[in-house]
């Protein structure tokens, strides 16, 4: 993760300057703190580039500051709106362009935004900055990545602790994509407990893990029947984080993933695309990503994370389509399509932790790309709730936003 600072005024040296751009700015106002030559430059620059100041384009230019010759970045912010998802819009596409440019500093002028607007400028800008280089055996010198420092400049006195905040999801999403971005033949169940312990325990979280025969004397029949094809065992991991003060009423928030390493289904083997599929265990890698945010920014709430972690795998042991399974509650399943795994982990999970906790509220994040993909695109996450307060306090903005871009909740989906 690149270092985040925030500072009254521009620092003495070598960086890169960025200032963001507003339609409605005056370019030669926003370059005040500039000399006449440079300003002329480059806004000279920025009409050649046809720099229509949309959220995230850039204009880039260099000029002369002092002794220095300093690369200058006008980047677009849009209409003025207060959408907290332009700001990581704007930060991201800054690094996204400087990242391996040869710059190791960049200074943001923040044009006096709030300390939450400067914080997510912050983040966007530190987010895009993640590279997963560990398999990577030849990386040539304009490939590697040189930027080391954002400054955010001008912010209110906000902006450090709003930050702080930032900092901790941050670190809960560097998590997640490490752990997403790994191969199956590196994590798999019982190595993602492993990284887990070794990523939160020390943070405070307290670690519970059943094994095949622990699951097995619960009657979890659909989460064992989904990894009897695998030689890797499967586990149940229950993450507990407890930063509620004592006096208060036990809410447990429970969270819930799950994470077939490789669904490559015994039978119903789908034809194409087999080798995306270790981004199936994205919903327990994001709640295991969740759980450290928390834990990193001290969350005054008790929540568990829980970890469905089985191996979908091809054998001559595996799930049949037409086989029939008993999970924990009962209930017994017929399985039409092997690669439905996703349903048979989170229902003996689902059962499990509402005997085990009781939770006041259940959030499962599994990862249906294929169905969201086609209902909703590229660009969108789908959500089903059966409460709409609680839909809405998830997908987070004002009422007005959300009822802009999803519906209501009701089991209609959001």
């Amino acid at each position: 993760m690149i270092k985040v600072t925030f500072a009254a005024k521009r620092p003495q040296g070598a960086y890169a300057l960025a200032i963001p751009v507003r339609s409605e700015d005056m370019l030669h106002e926003r370059l005040a703190g500039l000399d006449e030559p440079a300003r002329t430059l480059a806004a000279r620059s920025a009409e050649a580039q046809r720099f229509e100041r949309e959220v995230g384009a850039i204009a880039e230019t260099f000029i002369e500051d002092g002794k220095l010759t300093r690369r200058l970045l006008l980047v677009g912010y849009g209409a003025k709106q207060d959408e907290v998802a332009i700001h990581e819009r704007v930060g991201g596409a800054l690094t996204a362009k400087l990242l391996t440019s040869g710059e190791t500093k960049l200074v943001i002028e923040s044009a006096g935004l709030d300390g939450r607007a400067a914080a997510r400028l912050a983040f966007g800008a530190a987010a895009r900055s993640w590279r997963h280089d560990v398999y990577r055996t030849k990386l040539g010198r304009k490939q590697k990545p040189t930027l080391e420092e954002v400054v955010i400049v001008g912010a209110d006195k906000a902006a450090e602790k709003e930050w702080a905040h930032e900092a901790a999801v941050l670190a809960g999403l560097d998590f997640t994509r490490a752990l997403v971005s790994d191969p199956p033949n590196v994590v798999y169940p019982e190595t993602f407990v492993e990284r887990c312990r070794a990523g939160l325990e020390g943070l405070g979280v307290e670690f519970e893990v059943l094994d095949e025969k622990a699951m097995r004397k619960l009657g979890m029949g659909a989460l064992l029947g989904v990894a009897q094809g695998s030689v890797r065992p499967p586990r149940l991991l229950a993450m507990r984080w407890n930063g509620a003060a004592k006096s208060k009423q036990d809410r447990r928030l429970r969270r819930q993933g799950r994470s077939p390493s490789i669904p490559a289904a015994s039978r119903s083997s789908r034809p194409l695309g087999m080798e995306s599929m270790k981004w199936d265990m994205g919903g327990a890698g994001a709640v295991a990503g969740a759980m450290k945010a928390l834990a990193v920014r001290k969350a005054k709430a008790n929540v568990v994370g829980i970890c469905a972690l089985a191996e979908n795998m091809p054998d001559g042991n595996a799930q049949r389509p037409g086989d029939i399974v008993t999970s924990m509650s009962g209930q017994t399943i017929e399985v039409i399509n092997t690669d439905a795994e996703g349903r048979l982990v989170l229902a003996d999970a689902m059962t499990w932790v509402q005997r085990q906790y009781k939770p006041e509220v259940m959030i499962d994040l599994a990862t249906l790309t294929g169905a969201m993909i086609i209902s909703l695109g590229h660009e969108y996450g789908g959500m089903f709730a059966n409460d709409d307060g609680l839909a809405e306090q998830l997908f987070g903005g004002q009422p007005d936003e959300r009822r802009q871009t999803v519906a209501a909740a009701d089991g209609r989906g959001l």
